[in-house]
């Protein structure tokens, strides 16, 4: 549960990024890529947690 939690505040922080992204002053472009750069990371480790939707027997995070 923790790190699904973790995943949303990820995921949205790195939306509420891009959408700020274009109201900014300066550093309108780091703040935009590190949006994506977050969304990414979120995206990365929601694909690496056991149990995902793949059900394969030889998964990333199974230690072999």
């Amino acid at each position: 549960m923790a790190e699904f939690i973790a995943f949303i505040i990820m995921f949205l922080g790195g939306i509420y990024l891009l959408g700020i992204s274009f109201g900014l002053e300066a550093f309108q472009g780091v703040v935009f890529i590190a949006g994506i750069l977050i969304i990414s990371l979120a995206l990365a480790f929601l694909m690496r947690q056991r149990g995902s939707a793949t059900r394969r027997s030889n998964n990333w995070s199974q230690d072999s």
